[in-house]
């Protein structure tokens, strides 16, 4: 079985290749890490790992904002260009009441359509969140149900 070190002092930098390198406090280069969430819907900023190329976890990190700032900001950065979860704030339309339908729906991102294939992509998360897989793979979250417009509940419950 392969040993590997978890670290906890690091120092994390951007190569001029665009990739992050972690530099571990015994001076160990691991090049190409990358962060990864534990939760990233309940708990976004608590709980990372920075992964190495390999695949195994180099470091925790417990909270973002314990970081220095420049090491956050790295971390934030890449975790934008990797994660792409657009929140639906309003749906305006349903093409139908069964499945695949196409939906017409506003985003924090803009406007978009996206295609529900069955009903089974939509997850509940908790009470009042959901998970809306579209026929491309991307993920929509809506964070509160309750903060859409009535007509968005109204379409959104012929699917729940």
């Amino acid at each position: 079985m392969e040993q590997f070190t978890l670290f906890t002092n690091f120092s994390l930098i951007r190569s001029a290749a665009g990739r992050l390198v972690l530099t571990a406090s015994d001076g160990t280069i691991h090049d190409g890490v990358f962060p990864m969430r534990a939760f990233p819907i309940s708990a976004p900023a608590e709980g990372l790992s920075l992964i190495g190329s390999n695949g195994h976890e180099l470091a925790w990190i417990a909270s973002l904002k314990a970081l220095p700032n420049a090491t956050r900001s790295l971390i934030e950065e890449e975790l934008a260009r990797r994660e792409f979860m657009p929140e639906i704030r309003s749906i305006s339309h349903a093409s139908s009441f069964a499945t695949p339908s196409t939906w017409q729906v506003e985003t924090d991102r803009g406007d978009t359509e996206l295609v529900l294939k069955a009903e089974e992509h939509i997850r509940r998360l908790t009470h009042t969140s959901l998970l809306i897989t579209d026929g491309h793979g991307v993920n929509f979250i809506i964070r509160d149900i309750d903060q859409l417009d009535q007509h968005s509940r109204k379409l959104l419950d012929r699917f729940l």
